[in-house]
């Protein structure tokens, strides 16, 4: 065990990475808890708005990630440069990354339906780095032994074999699945033979003459989503906060 956390985390090489992961999730944790205090008028923070122009925390996200990101190219992966590149490039990708929903929609939709998909991301960005740091590597190349990783073929096709199978299961409509099997075959695996969303181009290509099949699939979803659905509302909820019940009322339209 000792070994194992010496090699995959204490590792020189792999403390920038583990110094930016706990930057970025504790950037976007403190970001929140900030955010949700100016929402309900508590604490002495306040919007930014100088000249009356609402400036967002992504903004300084952008430049912290761009400095981090210079910074670790030009340091390398060991001395204090690339501790210091790797906790502002954590920092700044928290920021950025928990407006992704602005970014994405070209709104300020941070306390609405849509800004559910910042926090989103934010999980599945800080899930896939701790697998990174865990000893996973993308494509499966963590499958193979020192030996095989000689053989410029063996790695070429399993990394191709990986990206086919995480391409069918993102072609399925499980973006979710793709994203985790690019490190973890056996999911992509999973994601791959399994029935397709129903709404997923997979499904209209091939589910559309095929009735049976086409019920299964959306039967499956239905369970799936009720299933996981109120669970990850919860839990987004308790991370990122409430939606706002006012801009969900104007999304959906007048009745």
């Amino acid at each position: 065990m000792g070994h194992w956390w010496y090699r995959n985390i204490l590792e020189p090489g792999k403390l920038p990475l583990l110094l930016a992961l706990l930057s970025f999730v504790l950037s976007f944790l403190i970001t929140r808890v900030v955010t949700r205090l100016i929402r309900a008028g508590r604490g002495p923070f306040k919007n930014v708005t100088p000249g009356g122009i609402h400036i967002h925390h992504v903004v300084p996200g952008v430049i912290l990630v761009i400095i981090g990101g210079f910074g670790a190219v030009g340091s390398g992966r060991h001395g204090f440069g690339a501790m210091l590149s790797a906790v502002l490039f954590g920092v700044g990708a928290g920021l950025v990354l928990d407006e992704f929903a602005l970014i994405l929609h070209l709104d300020d939709v941070y306390w609405s339906e849509d800004g559910r998909k910042s926090v989103e991301i934010v999980v599945l960005t800080a899930a896939l780095v701790a697998l990174m740091l865990g000893g996973f590597l993308p494509f499966g190349v963590n499958d193979l032994t020192s030996e095989e990783r000689q053989s410029r073929g063996v790695v070429v096709m399993n990394m191709a074999g990986n990206f086919f199978l995480a391409l069918v299961a993102l072609w399925k409509g499980k973006a979710r699945t793709a994203i985790f099997g690019t490190v973890v075959p056996f999911v992509a695996l999973i994601g791959a033979i399994r029935l397709a969303r129903p709404t997923s181009p997979y499904a209209k290509r091939f589910y559309a003459n095929r009735p049976k099949a086409r019920a299964r699939a959306g039967l499956r979803a239905f369970h799936h989503d009720r299933r996981w659905a109120s669970p990850r509302r919860r839990f987004e909820n308790f991370i990122g906060g409430t939606p706002d019940p006012e801009r969900v009322s104007l999304e959906k339209g007048p009745d």
